[in-house]
């Protein structure tokens, strides 16, 4: 993270540049015993090829809406970042028919036929598998879509900090209001120091949800472990999840 950034996109960036190696997002399904864990390095690979299908593939243009029908998940978590990339507002649980384009996951399909632009499907299945033996009608597997598109990203237009980046429960922020609210919600978090890394159990359906599972551990050179389906597990498992991976903070 340096001063100058000011998108999420920015954050992403400058964490790269300096610790590629090390986790960012980690993500746990405790109801299908899923755990995946990604890298800077992996998760900026993502997101620049998800951010190349939206540019290229969906033709999505600074400004365009994408209607994000996606849970708590290390793919939605690429998809906010790849919005930012391209300068696109994220509209996390968004109508589809007001939407440039929708990203839909299980539970979704038919309420993203609504929206008369590009669609993307994701199976959100462990290890990003693709639908079998075929995506929801009206769909683009994003499982198949993506793994071709480049390794890296160039917009082909600049991004504005200051224009809207993001949608989440009746309210919009732009690049830079996400970047300076994550930056102020940090250290009310716990994410403080090198090495902070927090447990988000919340749903990204809100501001604090987004907050605390993705952008304020960017905004500190943190790292999360995002768990879906956590109520799942008991509390003597929650705390040896905690401790084996070293959580110095909990938003639950």
């Amino acid at each position: 993270m340096t001063a100058t950034d000011r998108t999420p996109a920015d954050l992403l960036r400058s964490v790269l540049a300096t610790d590629p190696a090390r986790p960012l997002v980690t993500f746990y399904d405790d109801a299908t015993g899923e755990r995946v864990e990604l890298s800077v390095a992996t998760f900026a690979n993502w997101v620049a090829k998800t951010a190349n299908l939206l540019q290229d593939e969906l033709s999505a243009e600074p400004g365009d809406r994408v209607a994000l029908l996606l849970p708590a998940h290390w793919q939605t978590a690429v998809w906010l970042l790849a919005c930012s990339s391209v300068g696109v507002v994220a509209d996390v649980g968004g109508d589809p028919a007001a939407a440039d384009h929708v990203v839909a996951g299980p539970g979704h399909f038919e309420a993203g036929l609504a929206c008369s632009g590009e669609r993307v499907a994701l199976s959100l299945a462990p290890l990003g598998r693709r639908f079998v033996p075929a995506p929801p009608e009206g769909y683009a597997d994003y499982a198949v879509e993506v793994p071709s598109q480049g390794d890296r990203f160039q917009p082909y237009a600049p991004v504005d900090p200051e224009e809207p980046a993001l949608t989440v429960a009746g309210a919009e922020y732009t690049g830079a209001e996400v970047v300076e609210r994550a930056r102020a919600d940090a250290p009310r978090l716990g994410l403080t120091g090198p090495g902070a890394r927090i447990l988000s159990a919340l749903e990204y359906d809100t501001w604090d949800g987004l907050s605390a599972g993705l952008y304020a551990a960017l905004a500190s050179n943190g790292s999360v472990v995002l768990c879906r389906n956590s109520g799942h597990l008991t509390d003597d498992a929650l705390a040896k999840r905690i401790d084996a991976e070293r959580v110095t903070a909990t938003a639950r």
